[in-house]
Parts: C-alpha cells; sequence; structure tokens
C-alpha cells in the first residue's frame, strides 16, 4: 500500500489539488510530476511544474528533490512572485 498525498497549484482565476498515491519514498518533486499538472493547466509547461518552488502546508521546501512526502502531505506548487514584496510597499507608500 502506498502513502496518499495531494499536489496543489491555482491560478488567480483556479485551483486544482490532485489526489495520489505514491509509494514509500517519493520525493515532493516527484509527486509534482505524477500528478501531471500541465495537463490540468495547458498554458503552463511541463518545465514550469519541474522547476517551481514547492512546500508542504505553506512551508518551503529547501530541497524539494530529496524531500520523502509521508502520507497526508500537500505538496503546494508556487508560482513565482508578480512584483518583489518590497517594491509593492514602496509603490503603496508613494501614494
Amino acid at each position: 500500500m502506498g502513502l496518499q498525498v495531494e499536489v496543489a497549484f491555482a491560478l488567480p482565476e483556479r485551483q486544482r489539488i490532485v489526489a495520489l498515491e505514491v509509494p514509500a519514498g517519493t520525493t515532493a518533486r516527484q509527486a509534482v510530476a505524477l500528478a501531471e499538472l500541465e495537463k490540468h493547466f495547458p498554458e503552463l509547461s511541463a518545465a514550469h511544474f519541474a522547476e517551481a518552488d514547492l512546500g508542504i502546508f505553506g512551508q518551503l521546501l529547501r530541497d524539494p528533490d530529496t524531500h520523502r512526502l509521508r502520507t497526508g502531505d500537500r505538496v503546494e506548487v508556487y508560482r513565482p512572485l508578480e512584483i518583489d514584496p518590497k517594491e509593492a510597499r514602496l509603490r503603496r507608500a508613494g501614494r
């Protein structure tokens, strides 16, 4: 019996959570590949998901290529920031 995990990704207008059963020892990066998110978000390439930052329940993973999953983990695929948070604060302060 494998591990029950989820892989989540969201764009501003929609999200997808893919439930998977993966073998013990599966890494976060491997789970993202198994979720085949590019089929649900055809406007993004498989390379986008293969290179994205990953986290589990809001905690950024330092090395998703070696982080082994546990049952119940939700791997989150993060999008790059559209604007640097410091720049956004400076713009708001300038108004």
